[in-house]
């Protein structure tokens, strides 16, 4: 094993002790502006300048004179040229503070001090703020921006090849599968068309999340706020300021925003993992039936002893992925909302991990992607159990012998085919002759098959896919 005396190895793909930053590193970077140490910092400074020059803006702050438009781009230039090197002074400030945000406050004061405009106001700098006034807002910008710029659009991409693979087969007919048993015919397009459907409605849950933010002090009372300016609207104040950065304001909190929209985005991304879930589940099962068939990758292996496979394990490894991405979200949803009194710092800790679930959402969707690229239907094979499963036409032939008044048709169906192999064209067509039903109706069960008995199929996904 390796030494454990050594020189601790540099930080690598290699030697990153999770594999988001390691095996899977590149497929999980773009996450890292938004939810990396450096990420939270930088929403941070961001929130601290938006304050300092909306406070400077409130005409009753009569000791803070508002900011001339060069002072005020100043300010947001440091928050625009932030970068790794200034993320390492904060963390170095935090070696002494051994508070990440104060380490924050200090850090800009150092920034503004040979900004003769803004050095002698400084102190306005985390005005009145609790941490959690600073931290709930870097979160929900944080959360927000991933949502936008990351998370929605890979889904929209796993949407978008579904939708391909459902054009290229919204005619193929495909027996169906209740109960694992064969069922009425559907089409492979139809089936497909039923996960996007799915999807388009998590995907809408994700994107309306509303991402809320307060600035209300230790207790949610606007108690130093107050004490300093009592004759000033701190609730108008701090509802604009919210706003202002683009997030809903929420109005009613103790020391900390509670916590319930980060449930909630938490509960749509699980409900929407679990769709994909069910999806792999059903496409690695319909490859172990040979309705898909894989393309092979030159160079890779299936197996290590076994040179024929070709494993699903694109699919496999999206559901794992899927899975631990539940698993941690799902604890986000339960514990979040849970604060002990005013304020426990059990959410300190767990906060930091946002990214981690959106972190394993992405590795399972760049694992469908690759996935359903090297899917394509093997008709031949489906066609194969579709000839195979003529007893599916009992459903149609005792529909319609109900609608022309013939007692017991379901049981008589049922004791032709129920349990019994055999059952082909001729069997069915005997049956239909001795039926007292109009000619035309006869005609009409003749000329089905299991291949075209798919009712509206192909109409209901063509309608979805037209959306």
């Amino acid at each position: 094993m390796p030494s454990t005396t050594n020189t601790p190895p540099v930080l690598s793909e290699l030697t990153a002790l999770s594999p988001l930053d390691g095996r899977y590193g590149s497929k999980t970077a773009a996450l890292r502006p938004y939810f990396s140490e450096y990420g939270l910092i930088y929403y941070r400074i961001h929130v601290e300048i938006e304050w300092l020059i909306h406070l400077s803006e409130q005409a009753d702050i009569i000791e803070l004179p508002e900011f001339s438009a060069d002072t005020k781009n100043r300010l947001r230039g440091i928050v625009e040229n932030f970068n790794e090197t200034e993320a390492a002074k904060v963390k170095e400030i935090e070696r002494t503070t051994n508070h990440d945000v104060k380490a924050v406050e200090y850090y800009l004061k150092q920034a503004v001090a040979d900004d003769n405009e803004v050095l002698p106001y400084s102190e306005f700098i985390h005005f009145a703020c609790t941490s959690e006034d600073i931290n709930n807002l870097s979160y929900a910008l944080m959360l927000s921006a991933a949502r936008d710029q990351v998370i929605l659009p890979g889904l929209a991409e796993v949407i978008e090849a579904l939708k391909k693979q459902a054009r290229d087969s919204i005619a193929v007919p495909m027996l169906a599968r209740t109960h694992g048993q064969t069922a009425s015919p559907t089409t492979v397009g139809k089936e497909l068309a039923n996960v996007i459907h799915r999807l388009n409605g998590a995907k809408k849950a994700i994107a309306t999340t509303p991402m809320l933010g307060k600035i209300n002090g230790a207790v949610g009372n606007f108690n130093a706020h107050l004490s300093a300016y009592p004759e000033l609207d701190w609730p108008r104040i701090a509802q604009d300021f919210v706003e202002n950065l683009g997030l809903e304001y929420q109005s009613m909190t103790t020391q900390i925003e509670p916590h319930d929209f980060i449930a909630e985005f938490s509960h749509a991304m699980n409900r929407c993992n679990t769709i994909l879930i069910d999806f792999s589940r059903d496409i690695w099962a319909y490859i172990s039936l040979g309705y898909f068939k894989q393309k092979t990758i030159a160079g890779e292996v299936g197996s290590s002893t076994m040179p024929h496979k070709v494993n699903p394990i694109d699919f496999e490894n999206a559901e794992g992925n899927l899975g631990l991405a539940n698993a941690l979200m799902g604890h986000l949803a339960e514990k979040l909302p849970i604060s002990r009194w005013q304020r426990d710092l059990t959410d300190s800790t767990v906060m930091r991990n946002l990214g981690v679930g959106a972190g394993y959402t992405l590795i399972a969707h760049a694992s469908l992607l690759r996935g359903m690229s090297k899917l394509s239907c093997n008709e031949t094979r489906i066609a194969e159990d579709l000839n195979a499963a003529w007893e599916v036409l009992a459903e149609p032939i005792q529909t319609v012998m109900r609608r022309y008044g013939i007692e017991e048709p379901y049981e008589k169906l049922k004791a032709l085919t129920r349990g019994r192999g055999g059952i082909n064209r001729e069997n069915l067509r005997t049956f239909i002759e001795t039926l007292d039903i109009p000619e035309a109706a006869k005609a009409e069960l003749f000329e089905l098959s299991p291949a075209s008995y798919i009712g509206n199929a192909i109409t209901a996904a063509e309608k979805l896919l037209n959306e």
